[in-house]
């Protein structure tokens, strides 16, 4: 099944001022500080720059224009359609100048919070269906049982929050990026919103990944259907977090020097996925950590606060991934553990499924298999820890022997003397260290 977006997804074009649902002197404001920071003088290039159809963008100028803030400078561009050329006034630059010191944001429109709140519905992560085939393709690199399957499908297609735990190094954070890898369509990322008059800016080319357009053919009779350029079309966003996360990166983040702000991550994950890797490495404890997402997780909206101290509610329409090398018993109450919708543990491989892992990184990294290497693998080193496997291991030690027949000068091969070695630098041997 090839997931597509339905064309109802597209933020659909204002067609006049009256449409765009933002304070007026906010919009000519955006307009004026565009044109004087980037010596523009076209309505098709400020079109351009402030992402607004070209009529509603001569609205707008024609509006600065009886305000005496912009004028006409009489001539006519050959080279861009015979258009007419407009420049600010002394009072336009004036008022550029003085909205520039109010706030140093100039270019694309914003889009209201309202409006942003309808189109998040129409794009969101809980409208997605996962199937167990495409779960199977976008983690066909991995070797997983499939009861684990049984339990990421449901917990995928309802969009809510999992908690995945469980030994380190059996996969939680390639599962993650599967899941990621699964849901295979885009969504429409603001580039930035309005609230109370301030602007949150959203899109973050290093978050988001933008899908090129195609360019509109002029020899074709129909043209392709545009949607609001105050959006980038964009994959479903992945943000991923580690050891790293602290509760003020999940903030609104003030420029104090620009006079806005930037949303927050959980925020520009919108319509993704937030994973926390690593949960219970962070400075702040994972309870607390948790309890910042209690509101959003149940009610599907957060909270978020001005400099000015007022609180405002934003969407919140992420899957939520946790990830934890601990019991959740021993991070987490109860409370907080009901919150989280799906627990699924991520065990080790069985023997079976280790001995395909190794196969199949031994084939890939060009390491022949030896029986005899094996079976010593298996009945002599393995019991030594309780034949508890793992599935980062085999790529450890096939590793650990290619580096081993480098420097050793051999071609690359496995025998029972090299998984020694490789295997003495997978553990260190617990003794006290004389000081």
């Amino acid at each position: 099944m090839n997931m597509q977006a339905s064309p109802v997804m597209e933020p659909p074009t204002p067609k006049g001022l009256s449409q765009m649902q933002l304070p007026i002197v906010m919009m000519r404001d955006i307009l004026l500080k565009t044109i004087f920071r980037k010596n523009l003088d076209l309505v098709s290039e400020i079109a351009s720059a402030i992402c607004l159809p070209i009529p509603v963008t001569q609205e707008l100028v024609d509006l600065a224009r009886s305000q005496k803030l912009l004028e006409a400078t009489g001539t006519l561009s050959a080279t861009s359609g015979n258009e007419m050329g407009y420049q600010l006034t002394d009072v336009g630059k004036a008022r550029a100048l003085d909205a520039l010191g109010q706030s140093e944001y100039f270019g694309a429109m914003p889009v209201p919070l309202e409006v942003y709140r309808e189109q998040v519905k129409r794009q969101s992560i809980r409208n997605i269906q996962v199937s167990r085939a495409q779960l199977n393709n976008a983690m066909g690199h991995l070797v997983l049982p499939n009861s684990l399957l049984d339990h990421l499908g449901p917990a995928v297609s309802a969009g809510r929050s999992i908690l995945m735990y469980g030994p380190p190094g059996n996969g939680k954070s390639s599962i993650s990026n599967g899941i990621r890898d699964a849901l295979g369509d885009f969504v429409y990322v603001p580039r930035a919103i309005e609230y109370a008059g301030q602007v949150i800016t959203v899109y973050d080319p290093i978050v988001h990944t933008a899908i090129e357009e195609e360019a509109d053919d002029p020899t074709q009779l129909r043209r392709r259907k545009r949607f609001d350029t105050r959006y980038v079309k964009c994959e479903r966003p992945t943000v991923i977090t580690g050891g790293e996360l602290s509760l003020s990166m999940l903030d609104l983040v003030y420029n104090p020097t620009a006079r806005t702000y930037q949303a927050p991550l959980q925020l520009k994950s919108t319509g993704g996925i937030f994973i926390v890797d690593d949960l219970g490495r962070q400075a702040e404890p994972p309870q607390t950590l948790i309890n910042r997402w209690i509101v959003p997780l149940e009610e599907s909206k957060d909270i978020l606060g001005l400099q000015s101290g007022e609180k405002f509610e934003v969407p919140f329409d992420t899957l939520v991934i946790f990830s934890t090398n601990f019991h959740p018993n021993k991070i987490f109450d109860q409370a907080a553990l009901r919150r989280i919708f799906f627990k699924i543990k991520i065990d080790g491989p069985s023997q079976e499924n280790f001995l395909k892992i190794f196969a199949l990184v031994a084939r890939k990294k060009g390491v022949p298999l030896d029986e005899a290497t094996l079976v010593h693998l298996l009945k002599k080193k393995y019991p030594t820890i309780d034949n508890i496997y793992a599935n980062y291991q085999p790529i450890f030690l096939i590793d650990q022997m290619i580096s081993i027949c480098e420097f050793e000068g051999i071609p690359n091969q496995m025998n029972p003397d090299l998984i020694d070695r490789a295997w003495a630098n997978m553990f260190v041997k617990d003794e006290d260290i004389v000081k």
